[in-house]
C-alpha cells in the first residue's frame, strides 16, 4: 500500500485523491473485464450446450445406424439362410428327380433289351421257318423235275 504524506489536517489530499482516483480507475477496468469475462462465459456456455446437443445428435445417429447395420446384417444372414434352404430343396428335388429318369431310362433300357432278345428269336425262328419253306420248295422242285 502507498504511504501518503502528512499535512496539517492529516494526508495530503491530493495524494489520496489521486490514489483513490488509481483505485477507482483499477476498479473500473476489473469490472470492465469481469464483464467482459461474463459474456465471454456466456457465450462459452452457449457453445458448450450447441456441442453438447451435436454430440447428442451424433450418439443417437451412430446408435441409429449400429442398430440399422445390426439389423440388415440380421436381416442379410437370415435371407442367406433361406436362399440356402431353397438352394438344397431344389438340388434334392433335381437330384431326385435325376435318380427317377434314370430308373425310367434303365427300366426302359431292360425292355428294349428284352423286345431285341424276343425280336431276334422271332426273326431267327422266320428265318428257320422261310428256309424250311425254301427247302420244300427246293424239294418240290426236284420231284416236278
Amino acid at each position: 500500500m502507498d504511504k501518503f504524506s502528512l499535512e496539517t489536517n492529516g494526508y495530503n489530499r491530493k495524494e489520496v485523491n489521486d490514489f483513490i482516483s488509481d483505485v477507482i480507475k483499477e476498479t473500473e477496468r476489473i469490472i470492465n473485464r469481469i464483464k467482459k469475462q461474463n459474456l465471454e462465459i456466456d457465450q462459452l456456455k452457449k457453445e458448450l450446450e450447441h456441442y453438447k446437443k451435436m454430440e447428442s445428435t451424433l450418439n443417437n445417429a451412430i446408435n441409429y445406424y449400429e442398430e440399422t447395420s445390426k439389423n440388415l446384417k440380421d436381416l442379410a444372414e437370415e435371407e442367406s439362410n433361406i436362399i440356402i434352404e431353397k438352394a438344397k430343396t431344389n438340388a434334392s428335388r433335381i437330384v431326385n428327380e435325376a435318380l427317377t429318369r434314370a430308373e425310367q431310362i434303365e427300366k426302359n433300357s431292360e425292355i428294349l433289351e428284352n423286345n431285341i432278345i424276343v425280336f431276334k428269336k422271332k426273326l431267327k425262328l422266320i428265318i428257320e421257318q422261310q428256309l424250311k419253306v425254301a427247302d420244300e420248295i427246293e424239294l418240290l422242285e426236284l420231284e416236278d423235275k
